[in-house]
């Protein structure tokens, strides 16, 4: 029986297109639009949870991952 779980996804522009990144465990796609860099990664992280090594999962993988934004002093 499949089950589910929750990663987080961070997509930027890069160029023309989007880059998304799983920061817990360190697998990235990309795609045209910010929905297609979506499903790309969401298929690139079940892909390498279905194949990896048990242990490789278990070493890549980041049990906390905080997403914030910064102010910083320029100049």
């Amino acid at each position: 029986m499949k089950q589910v779980q929750q990663v987080t996804a961070i997509i930027e522009r890069e160029g023309d297109g989007y880059v998304a990144l799983c920061p817990e465990l360190d697998v990235a796609s990309q795609g045209d639009t910010i929905e297609a860099a979506r499903k790309n990664l969401q298929e690139a992280v079940e892909l390498f949870l279905e194949t990896a090594d048990p242990e490789e999962i278990h070493k890549r993988r980041h049990s906390e991952i905080f997403v914030t934004r910064l102010e910083v002093e320029v100049g």
